[in-house]
């Protein structure tokens, strides 16, 4: 199994960039940005806190890293016309010679969208416009032109030039819910959700369905999977999955991931400290204590 960094969006841009550059050296696999505009509230209120644009992130982090995979997790579709994404997500691979994955996502913070006066749709509409854009990125990514009519989008000889470095670059889709799960099935490279070794695996069984309902080789979907880790009860993780305990336990759970058919695990540094040393310091001993004991 692979492991990827997560720095929190929230955190000064240098300590970012300090944090991606880190990973870099030490051998992690990937580092990922969110992509949000704002702390999420779960209703239309607004809460103060700094939240730095992935897009702006992804450039700077893939021209000061040198082999670690970079990308969105996840660019809602409800936010971004699928053109740009594409244009951007090529750009990057270029600028990161060939490392940018492609983080998408239907949409769902409902904050960001009231306070931007972008409309969050309902579910199926959501879902139709998200389906709709992952045909677009992909036919623009690949084909030296595309056009594509549908309910959502009209697309017309469309380019997206000069095409990715990597022969295919990866999108990569965030969701549990069934007609996502099938869309990712059909039309993605990988699949990321949220959970613990038992309820992300129960999630990624309903991906095998899905995979087995579209006819495609659930082994050319990598997965990925995202969890706050409290080491040793240092660092208490409250309001997301999260998973707690000694380094050996912790061994233990991520060969539960793997079990469960994991590919990579994300480590967010949301609860990792206020601090970039501390937040280093703890990075480092996972990496140490936890990651390097894998083999």
């Amino acid at each position: 199994m692979k492991f990827s960094l997560w720095p929190n969006a929230a955190r000064p841009a240098g300590e970012i960039l300090t944090a991606a550059r880190e990973a870099d050296a030490a051998g992690w696999f990937g580092v990922w940005v969110a992509d949000h505009y704002m702390p999420n509230t779960g209703d239309t209120s607004f809460a103060p806190g700094d939240t730095h644009e992935a897009w702006g992130l992804l450039p700077a982090i893939a021209a000061t890293t040198e082999r670690v995979r970079v990308g969105t997790l996840v660019s809602p579709t409800s936010v971004h016309h699928p053109a740009l994404l594409a244009n951007r997500a090529a750009t990057i691979d270029h600028v990161s010679e060939g490392r940018m994955v492609l983080g998408l996502g239907a949409g769902w913070q409902i904050n960001e969208h009231a306070a931007y006066g972008i409309d969050l749709e309902a579910p199926g509409r959501r879902v139709t416009r998200f389906e709709e854009s992952i045909q677009i990125v992909r036919s623009l990514l690949s084909e030296q032109a595309t056009t594509f009519h549908g309910e959502v989008f009209t697309i017309t000889d469309a380019p997206c030039d000069p095409k990715p470095v990597q022969e295919r670059l990866p999108i990569l889709v965030g969701t549990g819910s069934p007609r996502m799960l099938r869309i990712t099935a059909r039309y993605a490279d990988e699949w990321n959700t949220w959970g613990t070794p038992e309820s992300a695996g129960a999630v990624r069984v309903r991906l095998l369905e899905a995979c087995d309902r579209v006819g495609r080789d659930p082994a050319t979907v990598w997965c990925s999977v995202n969890a706050m880790v409290d080491l040793d009860g240092e660092t208490p993780a409250p309001g997301r999955p999260h998973i707690a305990g000694s380094a050996e336990q912790l061994v233990d759970l991520m060969g539960a991931y793997a079990e469960a058919g994991f590919d990579e695990f994300n480590l967010p540094d949301g609860n990792l400290g206020a601090a970039l040393t501390e937040r280093s310091d703890r990075v480092a001993r996972f990496k140490s204590e936890v990651i390097d004991r894998l083999g």
